[in-house]
């Protein structure tokens, strides 16, 4: 069970009935794709957030661009509000339907329309999953590296900007997605970018609608970078006598030019809990998990390099997987943490951070949120992908006690508040969605959030683009 709206998000609630004869024209037009039955609606009003409002009036499920065109224009023309949906694994709450209207499932546009070895792209439409993309161009010694843990599809990773384990090397979606193909607030098709590496023509409207939550527009195309798979892959796990160690020695890594893929911290908690769950024998204690990319003298020259760093911090136990099944194995685990920490407290809904701040005020950052929750006496773990400064905790909450769920949020404030005060964000990769507009406001401050509301008025005047998330208008 969610907890409901916050109250001071209260006020978002307010529905905007779709008229009958919008209703009977999906109907006639999209016959058994367009749903009005409950389970349906409730699957697409919900996300991994802790929060819950009423389920969308209806859901449309889109095999093209054309498709979802035609949704917009009859919401356009009946001001019904959209909401983009593609795997409903986003944390922040941004498929909640605040004010009614249609959810349009982009999941069963599923298809990879080119891909260009020779330039390292590949376009895909906006269902495609992450996972499902990697299988696909396998055979051509490619892969695409951000990897946010679960299979999100790539419409959807594009538009909460998302990241992962592997940013610390290969950046965020905003620097590997090359152009959009985008359904406008008003039903019109427009592309965005094109798949040169760099260009001068013009506004960034790729930019502009990487990180817009489904706000601006529907992203129903995407055109992406990709990499050549490394030639050798070796992946370490290192245990540490605090959380300070293992992310100072983080910091000396990076400061130091390391080209380290994936660094990643699970703090004792979240080490238990995966242990837990998929059956590992890792020592319960801070643990920096991991991964060097290159040829085979260099993954051995890094490896050697980071082990004696941490051997300067007290890191001990170092445990190499070399072979893709050990690897394999370990960053399943991690990217169960999620899921395994629920599995901790029976019932519980977990309430997440996403701050992110420069990599020399990491460790005074995650010890000060570690010992925050622990003088509370509120059950959370830490997971982050620490090698760029981003770190999340999770705060375990019963969400019959509203109580429990008022201190996670206190805790999550005051951690934001001190990511901010050293000139980080509230959120390094989830997103605003609903559960993050009151930081976004202390981050960005009045002027940049005016602006914002600019932009979304021009763009969407009717604001029926996934209305009521990031800012209220």
């Amino acid at each position: 069970m969610n907890a409901p709206l916050p109250a001071h998000l209260l006020p978002l609630l307010a529905p905007r009935p779709m008229p009958a004869e919008m209703l009977a024209t999906l109907q006639a037009h999209f016959g058994a794709r367009c749903s009005t039955a409950m389970a349906v609606r409730e699957q697409h009003g919900r996300d991994e957030s802790p929060i819950d409002a009423p389920p969308p009036e209806a859901v449309v499920y889109c095999e093209s661009t054309e498709d979802v065109a035609a949704v917009v224009r009859l919401a356009d023309q009946y001001a019904v509000p959209v909401i983009p949906f593609g795997t409903g694994s986003s944390l922040e709450g941004h498929l909640l339907a605040v004010q009614g209207g249609v959810s349009i499932d982009l999941s069963r546009m599923s298809r990879i329309i080119a891909v260009q070895p020779e330039d390292l792209t590949v376009t895909v439409q906006a269902g495609v999953t992450r996972m499902q993309l990697n299988n696909e161009i396998r055979h051509t010694g490619l892969f695409f590296p951000i990897d946010p843990g679960a299979d999100a599809s790539l419409g959807g990773m594009s538009a909460t900007r998302a990241s992962g384990t592997n940013a610390v090397r290969y950046g965020t979606m905003r620097e590997n997605v090359l152009g959009l193909t985008v359904v406008t607030a008003s039903g019109e098709v427009i592309r965005t970018g094109t798949r040169a590496r760099k260009s001068s023509a013009g506004y960034d409207l790729t930019r502009l609608m990487v990180g817009s939550e489904g706000t601006l527009g529907v992203m129903t195309e995407v055109t992406l970078r990709l990499y050549p798979l490394p030639e050798a892959i070796s992946a370490a796990t290192c245990t540490f006598p605090s959380i300070d160690a293992a992310v100072r020695t983080t910091i000396q890594i990076i400061q130091m030019g390391i080209p380290i893929a994936r660094c990643e911290l699970l703090d004792a908690h979240a080490v238990r809990a995966v242990n837990r769950h998929d059956k590992l024998t890792l020592t319960e204690a801070p643990m920096l998990l991991m991964e060097f990319h290159g040829s085979a003298a260099s993954v051995k020259e890094q490896a050697a390099t980071v082990q004696d760093i941490a051997s300067e911090y007290g890191g001990s136990g170092f445990q190499w997987a070399t072979t893709p099944e050990e690897r394999t194995r370990l960053w399943t685990a991690r990217h169960h943490a999620y899921f395994a920490g629920a599995q901790m407290k029976p019932g519980c809904r977990t309430v997440t951070t996403d701050t992110c701040v420069p990599i020399s005020q990491l460790a005074e950052c995650v010890t000060a949120a570690s010992e925050a929750a622990t003088a509370a006496s509120m059950a959370h773990y830490i997971v982050g992908h620490v090698g760029d400064g981003n770190f999340h905790i999770a705060y375990l909450v019963d969400p019959t006690i509203p109580a429990e769920r008022e201190l996670a949020e206190r805790l999550n404030q005051e951690l934001v508040q001190r990511a901010i005060d050293v000139q980080g964000t509230c959120s390094g990769e989830h997103g605003i969605g609903l559960h993050k507009m009151g930081f976004l406001v202390n981050e960005a401050g009045t002027g940049a959030i005016d602006m914002m509301r600019t932009l979304k008025r021009a763009l969407d005047p009717k604001n029926i683009m996934n209305p009521g998330k990031i800012f209220v208008l």
